[in-house]
């Protein structure tokens, strides 16, 4: 053995060493979910708590983390610190006795045991440790002011003020408590989530998210700027599904940002379009990056409900966006994508059978009325078997495909879990210590009471804690801490919950610390800021919608069939108006005195007409100068005396 090798031996071994050991951890990762959603438990006669199986979950997420994620971020893992075998081995074992003890643990968490303290203690070390490997400092430090606050409560001023927790409770409150790490978020990530990741990971390799994107190509492809259009119509199918902006950047970007740029589109746009359409899919149905599922617990709906309302404001998301799109072709000149480029239709319609699993997807969620994550299994079973059976592009994939990505989705799922139990800290502090509803009251009082400049000061909250965090963890924090007090001051709940998430999910594109928006920039080799800029202007109407629907729940399907149609049709409208000011372009070039009208008329159209006493005035002068002004722009364009006037 060489001086090398002893050096390295005397660290750690190499991670190909691990690797199966990883491996397997992932993939009893998501069999353990897959038979969890099917009730094979219950079916062989073994009964648990669900806690139990949660904790099952967290004990192969976080022994897979201290295997798979070295403590430092952004560095290669090629050996395995003996340290971190050993925090994976303590987590195996800490879990595990949880796992096994739960129905004992959970009853003497009051009577402060050291059987009980130690283990909550030493679990919720690990995952504070495992979280920031996986995701970063940011939420860690947010859930550590969180558990300070709960020990020394009582140093906080007028309505903060708590009372301090005992160190020892509060360790097994944490761990044990169905308010704790073992909550509503956890139950979500280790159920529903696992089942859709997989779900997205059989279409990867099977063929079907390259059937989604050469299907947006064939349909757009041969339209002026098409290859923005593609960028658009991909991202929304893949971030439908995909549990991460950042993922659905790194995973459409690569083909669609090189394309837009290729088309003569400025970099720093072409950017900016790409980090909007993905971020888009976390407001998209069917799965809306697992918030549509927490969501429906926090609110004790069906998930059907929550799809249902959010599929509005996704649409006119992407409407504003695509028009915007196709305006920005027409300004710039930028035609159509070059021939060779685009797919044969016969090729495409080889993958048409991959429409039967989101058939069956959607039949067994509002049809059948199955439970999330034995629907999305349906689903994958579906998938598999077409896939086999037709293959795409004359390509079907092996079985040793098929399998790996049970393994790759429970590596995908690792930070998911982490992420979901950790945000069960927090739901814990709030709840013992009475946070939760003292914060109600605090934003409440600032805000006076009205609604409108409460929505305003949760809208900058949102956005600067969302600022680096995921998707879920974003969800939990607004849905614990802001949503009540939008409610409180008559928000409808289900408005309340989708605005917090709607400005959460704008972090993402809006600078300082904008991930998605910065993760196309590296992709698209252009300037960070200028690409943050360009995308909170390509995705204006995810800050406007928001406070529309929370005045007037139409906008999310709430409400009289026919006030719900008049929203929707005006919003359309109004949506196309303002794209077009933004743009400044509709048929011809706009001039400033039309730009500013185009925008004006579309905020009018914009607002429903039961936001406020007289709103169907807005309503009627929007439509009704909307309607004029683009009249007049398309006279415009083929009058050549009214191009010299520069109406």
């Amino acid at each position: 053995m060489t001086p090398s090798s002893q050096d390295g031996a005397a660290r750690g071994l190499a991670f190909r060493h691990w690797r199966p050991i990883a491996n397997g951890l992932a993939f009893c990762l998501t069999v353990t979910a897959a038979l969890w959603a099917l009730s094979i438990p219950r079916y062989v006669g073994l009964g648990l708590y669900p806690q139990q199986y949660f904790a099952t979950m967290l004990m192969l997420a976080m022994t897979a983390a201290f295997l798979t994620l070295p403590a430092r971020r952004g560095t290669d893992r090629a050996v395995v610190p003996w340290l971190d075998v050993a925090l994976a081995a303590l987590a195996f074992v800490a879990t595990g006795y949880v796992a096994v003890a739960y129905p004992w643990l959970v009853n003497q968490i009051f009577m402060k045991p050291p059987e009980v303290w130690i283990p909550g203690l030493i679990v919720t070390l690990l995952l504070l440790e495992a979280l920031r490997r996986a995701t970063g400092w940011a939420l860690v430090i947010i859930i550590s002011v969180f558990l300070v606050y709960a020990l020394f409560g009582n140093l906080f001023p007028g309505r903060l003020a708590a009372r301090p927790q005992n160190w020892q409770l509060l360790s097994g409150y944490m761990a044990f408590d169905t308010n704790g790490i073992f909550g509503i978020p956890i139950a979500v990530a280790s159920t529903v989530v696992v089942t859709f990741i997989l779900f997205g990971g059989l279409l990867a390799a099977t063929g079907g998210s390259a059937f989604f994107t050469d299907a947006a190509m064939l349909g757009m492809g041969r339209f002026r700027g098409g290859s923005m259009k593609i960028a658009v119509l991909a991202s929304a199918l893949f971030g439908s599904i995909s549990g991460s902006a950042v993922a659905n950047v790194v995973g459409t970007g690569v083909v669609t940002i090189p394309m837009i740029k290729r088309d003569g589109y400025p970099a720093h746009k072409a950017a900016a379009i790409e980090a909007v359409a993905s971020t888009g899919g976390q407001l998209m149905p069917p799965v809306m990056g697992a918030s549509a599922f927490l969501m429906a617990e926090f609110l004790q709906t069906s998930y059907s409900s929550v799809v249902m309302a959010a599929l509005v404001p996704a649409v006119l998301y992407y409407v504003a966006l695509f028009i915007q799109a196709d305006l920005e072709a027409a300004k710039l000149g930028i035609k159509r994508v070059a021939a060779e480029l685009i797919p044969t239709g016969k090729s495409v319609i080889s993958g048409l059978h991959f429409i039967t699993a989101f058939a069956l997807l959607i039949y067994a969620l509002f049809t059948l009325k199955w439970q999330p994550e034995r629907a999305a299994l349906l689903a994958c079973v579906s998938v598999a078997v077409t896939a086999l059976i037709f293959g795409y592009k004359g390509n079907r994939p092996t079985l040793s495909a098929l399998f790996g990505t049970i393994s790759g989705t429970g590596h995908a799922v690792v930070e998911i879990i982490l992420i979901s139990a950790a945000s069960g800290l927090v739901i814990g502090v709030l709840n013992i210590t009475g946070l939760s509803f003292n914060l109600t009251y605090v934003l409440v009082q600032v805000g006076g009471g009205s609604a409108g400049l409460l929505l305003f000061l949760s809208a900058l909250v949102c956005i600067v804690l969302g600022m680096g965090l995921p998707t879920l963890g974003v969800y939990v924090l607004l849905a614990a801490l802001v949503a009540p007090a939008l409610i409180k001051v008559g928000i409808e709940p289900m408005a309340a919950h989708l605005y917090v998430l709607y400005f959460g999910m704008m972090s993402m594109i809006t600078p300082p610390i904008a991930l998605a928006a910065f993760a196309a920039a590296g992709i698209a080799r252009a300037s960070s800021m200028k690409t943050g800029i360009a995308a909170m202007k390509f995705g204006w109407s995810a800050y406007v919608i928001p406070v529309l629907f929370a005045f007037s729940p139409t906008l999310i399907l709430i409400g009289p069939p026919s006030d719900i149609a008049l929203a929707v049709t005006t919003a359309v409208l109004g949506v196309w108006l303002i794209s077009a000011a933004l743009a400044g372009h509709f048929s011809t070039q706009l001039s400033p005195l039309m730009r500013a009208l185009f925008a004006g008329f579309g905020l009018l159209a914009l607002v429903p007409a039961g936001a406020f006493a007289g709103a169907q005035i807005t309503d009627i002068v929007g439509c009704a100068g909307g309607l004029t002004v683009m009249a007049l722009e398309l006279l415009r364009a083929k009058n050549p005396r009214m191009k010299k006037v520069g109406v």
